[in-house]
């Protein structure tokens, strides 16, 4: 049997295959109010006609000071709800589910607004310095993510991942390099898990499907999380429900990374066998050889592929090819599928 074409059943949701499309921004809300463009429905659709079993939407704000950038996607207004919501009818068309990446950039946000931080430290000599989150502060941006979720509940999404990757707000709390707080939301692992472990009941208020989260499951930094640290975390998300980890690194502090094929795979793989939840496997996964042997060596459950369904939205017919596995076509595509 091919694993990356097999289905997989998560919570009430079914894929009808383990590829799943890696949230990337796209940086293409042009009018800065944080809603679709033209662009992003020719960007997600493509892919959901290449057969990609769950399309992702890229990271989007649940909060205007928490876009990365201005011409972020955002899911902090109702009226950002139409334009997702057709979207997601036109991806279930072609048998694709759908996901949402709820995200806040704390301290990594280029804005010309304030932008706030668990700690008044810049990511680099070159970045703003963010405001010390108040708990007020705090307060409104676990409420933010909870009515990000509603909204993504009423657009249709069929799973909601949490952004607690790469250095952007959640990420800020959980690390020691970022977060310098001595109240209840900092010092201890314990404290500085406790704004995720908030958002995530605060979701869960709103949203009962397959709720997942992305990790930076290591910082390249000596003082920073240590893989202890990072299965305490995960320990914690499994115990409260969180259906799949994504596995990603990095993006906390500036840092030279390393990279090479399948370079976070080892992430995904120690905390799906040190854990027992399910985890996403990201980072130069290219190939259909390689992303099968990921999943028949149960290093995780999906494989989240970003770069190579950039340069080719039917990377899912070549990743079949290659494993002389029959992928049907939509129906206009099938003369050059055969």
């Amino acid at each position: 049997m091919v694993k990356l074409f097999s289905s997989i059943q998560i919570q009430n949701e079914t894929l009808k295959n383990r590829i799943v499309m890696s949230p990337m921004c796209m940086y293409s809300s042009d009018r800065k109010d944080g809603k679709l463009r033209p662009f992003h429905y020719t960007h997600y659709i493509s892919r959901a006609v290449g057969q990609v079993g769950l399309i992702m939407l890229e990271a989007t704000a649940v909060q205007p000071e928490g876009r990365i950038s201005e011409y972020d996607l955002g899911i902090w207004s109702d009226e950002q709800i139409e334009g997702l919501k057709k979207l997601n009818q036109r991806l279930h068309t072609y048998g694709s589910k759908t996901a949402i990446q709820l995200a806040h950039a704390g301290r990594k946000a280029n804005l010309p607004m304030p932008i706030f931080a668990p700690s008044s430290l810049p990511f680099n000599d070159s970045s703003p310095t963010p405001t010390e989150m108040t708990r007020e502060d705090i307060q409104q941006t676990i409420d933010a993510f909870k009515d990000g979720a509603k909204r993504a509940k009423i657009a249709g999404f069929n799973i909601i991942e949490i952004h607690a990757a790469h250095g952007y707000l959640i990420n800020q709390f959980l690390s020691p390099l970022t977060n310098q707080r001595t109240d209840q939301y900092g010092g201890s692992r314990e404290n500085r898990y406790r704004l995720l472990g908030e958002i995530i009941q605060a979701v869960q208020t709103e949203w009962s499907g397959p709720l997942f989260v992305r990790i930076s499951a290591n910082e390249y930094h000596e003082d920073g999380n240590t893989l202890d640290d990072i299965l305490y975390y995960t320990k914690q998300m499994e115990a409260a429900g969180i259906h799949l980890i994504d596995c990603s690194t990095g993006g906390v502090v500036p840092a030279r990374i390393q990279t090479y094929p399948g370079y976070q795979v080892t992430y995904s793989e120690n905390i799906r066998r040190q854990t027992k939840i399910a985890t996403g496997a990201v980072g130069l996964i290219t190939s259909g050889l390689q992303a099968e042997e990921i999943l028949q060596n149960e290093r995780a459950d999906l494989i989240f592929i970003g770069r190579a369904l950039l340069r080719n939205p039917y990377w899912a017919k070549v990743a079949a090819d290659e494993l002389g596995y029959k992928l049907d076509a939509i129906q206009p595509y099938e003369r050059g599928w055969k």
